[in-house]
């Protein structure tokens, strides 16, 4: 049993579900970061925004736009990655929980922030992390493979299995 879970799944299946349901028996105080999207505008165009996962107030600005895309191109700012996503990470307290929600291909040449993960996911911090499933980024591959990190592929139809048995995982992780 690792301290750092991955959840893999498609769009819609359900990973930032499961980790606020997760979270919901945790005790610790939460770090990292959640990406969220804005509506589609009638081209199809949708903006990516990265948000300390500590603070509620979420607000969509250009400082915090990761990129936007179109289903077909993708503009990717790595550069607000490398700023915010990895202070968001490397900020977390011995004593809290790192989230990450989600990791994927947008930051793909943010090296700074994908240093970051990796030091998360060896440090002593439990992390709770979704994983787009794409399986042709290396980055992706590589964190999935990691030494004490067991990641755990989601679909619609296993949601409330997975949570049965995750649950005492995170329970465990309260000091």
């Amino acid at each position: 049993m690792a301290d750092h879970i991955l959840i893999c799944g498609d769009r819609r299946s359900g990973k930032t579900t499961l980790i606020e349901r997760l979270l919901e028996v945790n005790h610790r105080k939460v770090f990292g970061y959640y990406t969220i999207s804005s509506r589609r505008d009638p081209d199809g165009r949708h903006n990516i925004y990265i948000f300390d996962a500590s603070d509620p107030s979420r607000e969509m600005t250009e400082e915090n736009r990761v990129g936007s895309c179109d289903m077909k191109k993708h503009e990717k700012r790595p550069e607000v990655f490398d700023r915010l996503g990895a202070d968001f990470l490397r900020g977390a307290a011995k004593d809290g929980i790192i989230v990450m929600d989600e990791i994927g291909f947008m930051e793909n040449e943010a090296e700074q922030f994908k240093n970051a993960v990796r030091e998360a996911l060896t440090g002593d911090i439990p992390v709770l992390a979704a994983v787009k499933a794409r399986y042709d980024f290396p980055f992706l591959n590589e964190i999935r493979n990691m030494s004490g990190v067991d990641h755990y592929d989601l679909t619609q139809d296993n949601r409330e299995t997975l949570f049965e048995m995750l649950k005492p995982i995170v329970e465990s992780w309260q000091k």
